[in-house]
């Protein structure tokens, strides 16, 4: 029982980690303006929700890698990190 908890936050941290390598991927490079003018501009135009939700598409590349190599406890992790980033863009768009 244990392993399978293990594989489940493999799966959160890898989640987690390509949410943050697709947000620093957004800010650096798809942005027009610099890495702190766009941070800046996120906060001033309260845009922080839906930029997190499109840093978030990365985890559907690993979600389906973890698929493809039937590591299915591991997919199970991306999902419910998705589900948390998911939840967590909702509340920061209407709170």
């Amino acid at each position: 029982m244990g392993s399978i908890r293990k594989e489940v936050a493999i799966g959160i941290l890898v989640s987690l980690f390509a949410t943050f390598c697709g947000l620093f991927i957004y800010l650096q490079y798809v942005s027009r303006f610099g890495f702190y003018e766009t941070i800046e501009m996120i906060q001033q135009n309260d845009v922080l929700g839906p930029v997190i939700a499109l840093a978030a598409l990365p985890n559907l590349f690993v979600f389906f890698i973890f698929l493809k190599k039937k590591q299915d406890h591991r997919a199970k992790g991306v999902l419910i990190a998705t589900l948390f980033t998911a939840v967590l863009t909702f509340i920061l768009k209407f709170f």
